[in-house]
């Protein structure tokens, strides 16, 4: 019997359980997965925690890579054997074996790796999005990236740097600092002792950034705005800081755009899927990004691994093998 990650109600890291689970025969339209590796993110949290609604019980997670084991009903363009990847859900990829509908899956590169994916895909198709689609960033551009030295900014940092756009991150520590600097962010902002907006104006020479991207959410929201300069954009694509409470739309001085974008909604139409991961598999292919991978850890520590992420003990990607 393979094992699972399952959960049977809302609440901490304590409501996650190893267990035997057979996720049994694919459906019409989906591929049963062997995964080689599973990646860890904040929007297992938000699940985790009901911020974001699932059926109970069931399992957790968005991101993994693997072998098709099994392709169901009405299934083209996959056969067993394949090496796939996916980061767009539905829920349920911490598991030795998983059933994914075809339409959020792709086929894997054979110069990709499976743990380069699980490290990749769903942190590497948000920066695809948040730089090509949410805001299409143009080179010489200066932009303010929020948490640069987590999953996510680390990733900015390269993509960024690829684009020849200039970073101004924010980061946690000195050494969370060194880290944003060597993966290509050109400022850093140490929030816990530097005023956000005044290194901002100070960096910028007072003309401030057209584009802030912040996934930390209650924390920053307020200096996220005060830092954008007229018709900027505030992204906010994450808050692991807390929800972000009730704004005002006066709060949008200088004619300010707010925006909450997300990759499911992008992943939900096949063709943006596709160009998605394939810009992200160019950029990876090309050497300009690469998956920086913290640790490695058994799948019955995913517990442990949630912890360290909501304590923002974690750098880069953390992995769970299956």
């Amino acid at each position: 019997m393979s094992k699972a990650i399952r959960i049977e109600r809302t609440g901490g890291p304590e409501v996650m359980r190893l267990v035997d689970h057979d996720p049994g025969a694919p459906g019409p339209g989906e591929l049963r997965i062997r995964n080689h590796a599973v990646g860890v993110n904040y929007i297992d949290v938000y699940f985790r925690t009901g911020a974001y609604p699932m059926p109970l019980p069931g399992g957790i997670g968005m991101e993994g890579a693997g072998v098709v084991e099994e392709v169901g009903p009405d299934v083209t363009g996959f056969a067993p054997g394949d090496r796939v990847a996916y980061a767009a859900g539905p829920p349920g990829a911490y598991a030795q074996v998983h059933n994914m509908p075809a339409r959020s899956v792709v086929a894997l590169p054979e110069a990709v790796g499976f743990e380069a994916a699980a490290a990749l895909m769903l942190k590497g198709m948000t920066v695809q999005y948040l730089f090509n689609r949410t805001v299409r960033l143009e080179p010489g551009q200066t932009i303010l990236f929020h948490a640069a030295a987590g999953g996510v900014g680390l990733i900015a940092m390269q993509w960024a740097r690829a684009m020849g756009v200039t970073v101004i991150g924010t980061a946690g520590s000195e050494e969370k600092a060194e880290l944003a600097r060597r993966h290509g962010c050109d400022h850093v902002i140490l929030y816990r002792s530097e005023d956000i907006v005044e290194r901002v104006r100070e960096i910028t020479q007072g003309a401030m950034v057209p584009v802030v991207y912040d996934s930390v959410g209650k924390d920053t929201f307020d200096a996220s705005l005060a830092a954008l300069a007229p018709f900027g954009t505030m992204v906010c694509f994450g808050a692991s800081s807390g929800p972000v409470p009730p704004v005002p739309l006066t709060a949008l001085r200088g004619t300010l755009y707010l925006t909450r974008p997300s990759l499911l909604a992008y992943a939900e139409r096949r063709e943006i899927l596709e160009s998605m991961a394939g810009g992200l598999f160019e950029m990876v292919g090309s050497g300009k990004v690469r998956p920086i991978i913290e640790r490695r850890m058994p799948l019955a520590e995913a517990a442990q691994a949630h912890s360290d992420l909501e304590a923002r003990r974690t750098t880069g990607a953390t992995l769970l093998q299956p």
